[in-house]
């Protein structure tokens, strides 16, 4: 029973050591010219010169949320889309109630002022 796992574990240690050799070879052989550009640290498009808990405005994390919300969206149409015919009317019209909500969501945003940047 243990000799259908062989393959597997061939494949993890394989896998692994083609990662080591990768990652040692990158290091090994990598090119090091640091500079202050490179070595200083860079958080959210600005440089950091106070204490690292400031405050954040809110509409950063709006964006954020927006993007993975339409990021996720995207990701269940495709299967929709490849699915259409045979879920038929009711698969059509659940994806329209889903757009749907998504799309009031967003309008909402848009109205409040959200996604305006100063």
């Amino acid at each position: 029973m243990l000799e259908n796992y062989l393959p597997i574990l061939v494949f993890l240690v394989i896998g692994a050591l083609v990662g080591a050799v990768f990652l040692i070879a990158g290091f090994t052989f990598g090119p090091r010219r640091p500079d202050a550009q490179k070595l200083s640290p860079y958080e959210c498009g600005f440089e950091a010169f106070e204490d690292s808990r400031m405050k954040f405005d809110v509409r950063y994390y709006l964006v954020a949320i927006l993007f993975i919300i339409f990021d996720l969206e995207i990701a269940f149409l495709f299967p929709w889309a490849v699915a259409l015919k045979e879920i038929g009317m009711f698969g059509f019209l659940a994806m329209a109630l889903f757009l749907g909500i998504l799309v009031i969501g967003f309008v909402y945003e848009w109205k409040k002022g959200a996604l305006q940047w100063e």
